[in-house]
């Protein structure tokens, strides 16, 4: 499906519910665009990780314009500077990550650990995205980046990136949602914003 095909069929959407099932049928479902005419490669893709963080293959996804092959986002077209987007669906990483996160705010509230404004704001724009079910360790502080997750994380996916993998020459950047419920309720949410822009922007 090209991008136009995309919004049109996106306008057809009338309620919450069709939302979820036209989200469902393209951007979880099904093999993503990067990995088209590759399903052996896609596997073994999703197998790393999953053996990485001790999930189910099935929990690990590839969203964003590596599935479909634009971003609706950024109205452009998937490309060689583009990124690859994975969510891994997994509460025990999820709770994981957050003992950290607790640790680091308790530093923070005694003031054992200080960060600089740039840092702050940037871990505010962290915790909204815990909010949302979703942990995102790329949008932490630099400072927060201690040894344990930077080697659990940071590094691990800096392996796989750049023609390391099955993936190809891509750079990838991945988040863990607490639930499946979670990560469709955040892709759905990005459909509809993206429903409301096309409808103001024909007005």
């Amino acid at each position: 499906m090209d991008i136009k095909l995309f919004y049109q069929d996106l306008q057809k959407q009338s309620s919450e519910g069709h939302l979820l099932d036209f989200c469902r049928k393209r951007v979880i479902h099904g093999i993503p665009y990067v990995f088209e005419g590759r399903e052996d490669d896609y596997y073994e893709f999703r197998k790393r990780i999953s053996e990485k963080f001790e999930v189910s293959f099935h929990e690990v996804y590839i969203t964003g314009s590596a599935k479909l092959g634009f971003s609706y986002y950024k109205d452009k077209s998937f490309d060689l500077d583009s990124d690859i987007d994975v969510a891994i669906v997994s509460s025990e990483s999820f709770e994981r990550i957050m003992e950290f996160i607790r640790k680091y705010q308790m530093d923070l509230r005694e003031a054992r650990k200080t960060i600089n404004e740039n840092e702050l704001n940037m871990y505010h724009e962290f915790l909204e995205y815990i909010a949302l079910g979703w942990i995102r360790p790329d949008k932490l502080p630099l400072s927060f980046q201690v040894k344990e997750l930077k080697d659990d994380w940071f590094e691990f996916f800096k392996s796989l990136s750049n023609g390391k993998s099955e993936v190809g020459n891509y750079k990838i950047n991945a988040g863990i949602f607490k639930s499946y419920f979670h990560l469709e309720s955040y892709l759905v949410e990005g459909m509809t914003t993206a429903k409301y822009s096309l409808n103001v922007s024909e007005r």
